[in-house]
């Protein structure tokens, strides 16, 4: 195959004229596929040779894969060992991707080992590969999984470069993506380190630490009589008190608070817990609102999904729960258990596998929803119950230990939360949008490298290393002769001596 002259293009960018533009496939020894041995042979998949497919193509550089397989699959399919250190690229799935192995290995059907020409850096085609990869992704076909024809990928164009400048592009590109990919670990880490975080703030919370030299300078609030206050409230609403209200102390103090601070059940304190629908009624176009567990997964009433029941279930529900402004709810059964949110909606709805806490007038709907977040994962870990799907029951929501403080020092937990988490929320944001560009910054930087652009001052010291027979139309001249070398030899027939 011809290759273009200097002055061709790798898109619209042209190349510096020392390289040339060639296909994929001039610069290749060989192209070896794979194959999957009879999944009906178990003694095939008890071996000790390593054999990768496109699950294992979640790294760049594989220090084992997944499956292994004895030499008897090797002889009896249609799988090749590749030699470690080749390039492995999938042509189903993945698509775009390339690893190296550090060990001979197996491949399926779905992957191709690319064998380059001895002047050929390995490095610099991997490299050149990853920055194809997006491309190469949309050149798949398929409807439900996508492939790529081995003939698209020989003809992708290659800019070949000479090989000296290609080592050096290479080893540029090594640093610099090593230097990438370190600062990308650095903020994935962060949305861990915020979500740990906040949850040091909801502890501190809870616990007093958050508000200690703010009470220093204020009167305390005995609270020791709340739970009569809740009798009393329990009574205006004309709300029948339960044995789950009567039981007023906690078996155990979870953690230490402030003397100032009381333990009390959350059932002697609310006004009432319950649950919604058991089962589900008729869902209309039209009607009552009515929500699903799967409508408080983001952190609000999600009433984007329109689900309408008629009057008659709507008012059976509602009579049962009467949620208003800032009670909380609680998924309780199913995905999702323990996701909460505090109601901001004056109108009236209902809801299935959802529990309801009725918050007195001396609890702050969000204090409350700060003690529950705070104390979510021991409460799912030490109480839920059930077998195939988790389950908070009322009775685990009645015996919540609750940690309760004077309405002002409610008032002053919030107010700092909610600053610390705008805190937490901005650097998470930012870090983010930093992630998104270091992203990015990886595709530049081989963009970059592969117009030459990484290498200029390099070739401006080095003119001998990439002309003459170092130049890049050499080298292919070279590569081309090694293929030819390669072919096999076509016998010919000899003709018959007439007699």
């Amino acid at each position: 195959m011809m290759a273009d002259n200097s002055h061709s293009r790798e898109g619209m960018n042209p190349l510096p004229q020392a390289w040339v533009s060639t296909p994929l496939e001039s610069v290749l020894l060989s192209i070896v596929g794979g194959g999957t041995p009879s999944k009906s042979n178990p003694g095939f998949y008890e071996g000790d040779i390593p054999w990768m497919s496109v699950k294992d193509m979640n790294k760049h550089i594989l220090t084992d894969t997944q499956d292994h397989i004895s030499q008897e699959a090797v002889d009896n399919s249609s799988t090749n060992v590749i030699p470690a250190g080749t390039p492995i690229i999938a042509t189903r799935m993945s698509l775009g991707k390339i690893v190296v192995a550090g060990f001979d290995s197996a491949i399926n059907q779905d992957l191709k080992a690319l064998f380059p020409a001895n002047d050929v850096s390995t490095g610099y085609l991997i490299h050149w590969y990853r920055s194809k990869g997006r491309d190469i992704e949309n050149l798949g076909t398929g409807t439900t999984v996508k492939g790529i024809r081995l003939e698209v990928l020989k003809a992708l164009s290659f800019p070949l470069a000479p090989l000296a400048e290609q080592k050096v592009i290479a080893e540029k590109l090594d640093t610099l993506l090593a230097q990438v990919d370190t600062t990308k670990a650095r903020l994935e880490r962060i949305p861990d380190i915020i979500k740990r975080f906040r949850q040091s703030v909801l502890a501190a919370a809870v616990s007093g630490k958050l508000t200690e030299e703010w009470r220093k300078g204020c009167s305390e609030e005995a609270v020791e009589n709340y739970d009569e206050i809740a009798r009393e409230e329990r009574k205006q609403y004309g709300i029948k008190e339960s044995k789950n209200n009567k039981k007023v102390h906690v078996d155990f103090e979870p953690f230490e608070i402030p003397s100032s601070w009381n333990w009390f059940r959350l059932g002697s304190l609310a006004l009432k817990i319950t649950d919604g629908a058991h089962n589900t009624p008729k869902v209309l176009d039209t009607g009552y609102p009515y929500l699903m567990a799967k409508d408080l997964t983001n952190g609000f009433m999600d009433f984007s999904e329109k689900r309408f029941i008629s009057e008659k279930d709507h008012r059976e529900l509602y009579l049962k729960c009467k949620p208003n402004i800032d009670d909380l709810l609680i998924v309780n059964i199913g995905a999702g258990t323990g996701n909460n949110v505090l109601i901001d909606k004056d109108f009236e709805f209902s809801f299935k596998n959802i529990a309801i806490v009725k918050r007195p007038s001396f609890i702050y709907g969000k204090y409350l929803k700060i003690y529950f977040d705070s104390q979510k994962q021991r409460i799912f870990d030490e109480q839920t119950r059930g077998g195939a799907q988790p389950f908070l029951s009322l009775t685990v929501l009645h015996d919540i230990e609750f940690a309760l403080p004077g309405r002002s020092e409610q008032t002053e937990i919030v107010r700092r939360v909610e600053e610390l988490f705008t805190f937490a929320d901005t650097i998470e944001q930012k870090a983010a949008a930093a992630l998104e560009r270091v992203n990015n910054l990886t595709q530049s930087i081989l963009a970059k490298a592969f117009r030459g652009e990484l290498t200029a001052d390099w070739r401006a010291v080095n003119p001998e290393l990439i002309s003459g027979d170092n130049s890049a139309e050499a080298l292919l001249a070279k590569i081309q002769v090694e293929r030819e070398a390669l072919k096999p030899v076509k016998k010919t027939r000899k003709k018959k001596a007439k007699a």
